[in-house]
């Protein structure tokens, strides 16, 4: 648990740090036997069961009447994953030689962010990339706008050293995260220690520790402690959406324990669990959240983290080419 900064928390890929536990006299074609092992590994330690409700016998019941000892192999993985589905996250996954599972969290809000109508209207040209940043001022050179869709892992001083120099004299700067599936947890910390000038603690993790709903352990507290260095210390808004995941939906819970950070647009798709992983009986791979992180006051918001101020792209708006989450954002700053 304390190597959580180093996890890769988005996308559907496994990081190096999961583990992939597999003993070889398990092996089995059998899909009875891998429907029953993929079922008990969800009941026992997938993280959010009891947070989102969701009764595992009923979803047994539904499910293993579908199983029988001559279903083609894609019919087996396709029931497995509407199986797993049923869980509602983007961090849960099936992997197979022919077939990924995912179930998508972005498709539970509204489309949020044009890219090119970001690029047409706010972007200055032109605009700069530096490192995974695309960036610009806007409003008349009085707020610094800067576009961050993924969480690379290859987020470095230098590039934050010039970005921030760059609009140390804005009344405030936008960090676009709409539409960004997350990544590498370690960027979160680059980012969002330069917004402090003390050590602040911004959430807690606990570890699935058993097969009972309240079997956690391990608690881990994780702090912002400020950089030594070039920091932006007006104020901050945070853009995001269901898009918004993973580690996007970790920095979105950040910015609630920081008092010159805002967070605005729609709902963040959640994400706020450690995938881990294992092996079937017949070598597919799985993963799921193993552990579950808790703001400041110990609430979940696991099925997405909510802004301070809900703005959502209007057509109206787009039609004028003006985006309606970036205007608030100006607003607000101003």
């Amino acid at each position: 648990m304390k190597k959580l900064l180093l996890l890769l928390l988005g996308g559907w890929m496994f990081s190096s740090c999961e583990k992939v536990l597999f003993e070889e006299n398990m092996a089995s074609e059998s899909p009875r036997a891998n429907f029953e092992y993929l079922w008990k590994e969800c009941r026992d330690k997938y993280a959010f069961m009891q947070y989102k409700k969701v009764d595992w016998q009923v979803v047994y019941n539904k499910y293993s009447p579908l199983i029988t000892e001559n279903i083609p192999q894609d019919s087996l993985f396709n029931t497995l994953a509407r199986m797993m589905n049923e869980l509602r996250d983007g961090h849960v996954n099936l992997i197979s030689p022919f077939n990924v599972s995912v179930f998508p969290v972005h498709l539970l809000g509204p489309q949020n962010i044009d890219r090119r109508l970001i690029e047409e209207n706010y972007l200055s040209k032109p605009y700069f990339i530096t490192g995974p940043f695309v960036h610009s001022f806007i409003d008349s050179g009085r707020i610094g706008y800067i576009q961050f869709a993924s969480f690379t892992g290859t987020v470095t001083p230098d590039h934050l050293d010039y970005i921030l120099g760059k609009y140390k004299n804005t009344k405030g700067l936008i960090l676009d995260l709409r539409g960004n599936g997350g990544g590498a947890a370690l960027d979160i910390y680059k980012i969002m220690r330069r917004f402090v000038e003390t050590k602040t603690k911004i959430f807690t993790t606990r570890d699935k520790s058993g097969p009972g709903p309240d079997d956690f352990e391990n608690s881990l507290d994780a702090y912002l402690e400020p950089w030594n260095g070039v920091r932006y210390t007006n104020k901050v808004a945070v853009l995001c959406d269901r898009g918004t995941y993973s580690a996007g939906s970790y920095t979105s819970l950040a910015t609630k324990a920081l008092e010159k950070v805002y967070l605005i647009g729609d709902t963040t798709g959640g994400g706020l669990g450690m995938p881990n992983g294992g092996q079937l009986p017949n070598g597919w791979t799985y993963r799921f959240s193993v552990t579950q992180t808790l703001d400041l006051q110990g609430k979940n918001y696991e099925d997405g983290v909510p802004p301070d101020i809900r703005s959502i792209l209007k057509d109206e708006d787009r039609n004028k080419g003006k985006d309606t989450v970036i205007e608030e954002a100006i607003n607000q700053l101003k």
